[in-house]
């Protein structure tokens, strides 16, 4: 096998349009995805308390993230049969993998605000300055 007939990496196309880990990519670093994900990783949780530990998400927000990590399989859904119902949600392997991976992520998020802080107040500084210089 020549060097042109390699299979490509997936990372080199996950900017296509089609490519299947771009799509799951979307899924996991989403608003809500990259929250449902970190609180899994505590504990299970039943959907009232889960929302209420992400925190001002709608019931049909956390409805649809739920069900998109259960079908990319992040997610395990077990509901059990009493009255009243209780359905509980807890990460699945694949779903802890990449719940560790995320809260890396977002723990050097929380560890580089300062710095970002910083950038903006320079960006703005700038655009404001150059406003300035443009209308005199």
């Amino acid at each position: 096998m020549g060097v042109s007939e390699e299979p490509k990496s997936l990372l080199a196309d996950v900017g296509g349009a089609m490519c299947p880990a771009r799509l799951v990519l979307e899924h996991v670093t989403s608003r809500w995805g990259v929250l449902v994900l970190i609180a899994l990783q505590e504990r299970p949780y039943r959907f009232s308390e889960l929302r209420r530990r992400v925190g001002r998400v709608s019931e049909k927000m956390l409805t649809q993230t739920l069900q998109t990590l259960e079908r990319d399989g992040f997610v395990h859904r077990d509901a059990k049969p009493v009255i009243p119902p209780r359905v509980d949600y807890s990460l699945t392997p694949l779903g802890e993998e990449a719940a560790g991976r995320i809260r890396e992520l977002a723990s050097w998020t929380d560890q580089r605000v300062p710095e970002v802080e910083a950038a903006r107040a320079r960006y703005d500084e700038a655009r404001r300055e150059s406003a300035t210089d443009s209308s005199q």
